[in-house]
This record gives C-alpha cells, sequence and structure tokens, in this order.
C-alpha cells in the first residue's frame, strides 16, 4: 500500500500518511467490495479507530465466508486478527494467525500462509515473544521464497528476523 512510510521499530507497525489514508477512507466508503471492505478495514485500523475495524472485520469474514473464496475467508481473518493485535488481545490474535497459517498450508497456499505467519511473527514482536516472532518470520521467508516473492519481499522478512534478533539479545541469537 501507498499509504506506507515505514514501520515502528518497537512494534513493527506500519507507519502510515494519516491525512492519505483519512481520504482514501473516505473515497471508499460504501464499496461493498471484498477488497474494498478488506481496505477499509487496514485503513481504520491503521487510523487508530479500532472498534470500528473490529465491527467491520467482523463483517468481513462473514461477506468472505458466504460470497468469497477459502483464501478470501483466510485473509479477512488474519487482517481482523491484526485489529485485535492493535487492541492488545495478543493470545486471540496468536490463534487465529496460527489456525489460519495451518489451514494455508495444508491447503498448498505458501503466500497466504507467508501473510499469516509475517503477522503472526508481528503479533508475538508487539507482545514482547521475540523467539516466536523469529520463528514466525522465517517461516514467512520460507514460504515466500517457495511462492516465488519478489526481492522487496524476501528483504521485509529478512529485516523482521534481524530486529527479533536484536530484541533477543546477542547470547540467543545463535539458536
Amino acid at each position: 500500500m501507498g499509504f506506507i512510510r515505514g514501520f515502528d521499530e518497537d512494534t513493527l507497525r506500519e507507519v502510515v500518511d494519516t491525512a492519505e489514508c483519512d481520504a482514501r477512507l473516505a473515497e471508499i466508503d460504501g464499496q461493498r467490495s471484498l477488497p474494498a471492505l478488506l481496505e477499509r478495514v487496514w485503513l481504520l485500523k491503521v487510523l487508530g479507530r479500532l472498534d470500528e475495524a473490529l465491527s467491520l472485520g467482523d463483517e468481513t469474514v462473514r461477506f468472505a465466508r458466504m460470497a468469497g473464496t477459502r483464501q478470501d475467508l483466510l485473509r479477512s481473518r488474519v487482517l481482523r486478527a491484526t485489529v485485535l493485535q492493535y487492541r492488545g488481545a495478543y493470545a486471540a490474535a496468536d490463534q487465529e494467525m496460527y489456525t489460519c497459517a495451518a489451514e494455508a498450508e495444508g491447503q498448498g497456499w505458501p503466500s497466504i500462509a507467508a501473510f499469516a505467519h509475517q503477522h503472526r511473527g508481528r503479533n508475538a514482536y508487539e507482545a514482547g515473544d521475540f523467539a516466536q516472532a523469529r520463528e514466525s518470520f522465517k517461516r514467512t521467508l520460507f514460504l515466500r521464497r517457495e511462492a516465488g516473492a519478489d526481492d522487496a519481499a524476501l528483504e521485509s522478512a529478512l529485516r523482521a528476523i534481524e530486529a527479533a534478533d536484536k530484541r533477543r539479545g546477542p547470547a540467543l541469537v545463535l539458536s
């Protein structure tokens, strides 16, 4: 997304241009397609409007369950779990992300599994579980390679692994 200006070092959350996010949210308000709903959830989340994001996330999951594919449903569930993460419900977010990652891997959908693992890693990182974050980020890297991701996506996973390593401390990085 073009709204992302970087990532916060303490949380790995997106740093966004709020004015651009507000403008985009107004632009797509009322659109009912699944991509538009997913984008609105993400925009509400990064703008800190978490109650609205969670409510719309629930609606998006229902919509995907009824009118989308299983892949759409997994993406919707992971996105809703990121809202839980932003609300501080790390255990609930982790469980949902783990379940989605496992289902995606079981179905042979490496890009969706990588998406779930990346967010699971960010959730663990923010919760202070840097060992779990590192494992999730490593799995993300493996799955992205399997899916044929571009260099930027691979570099993003490598930077996340490095961030988790720095937070774990030098004695633990060798594991």
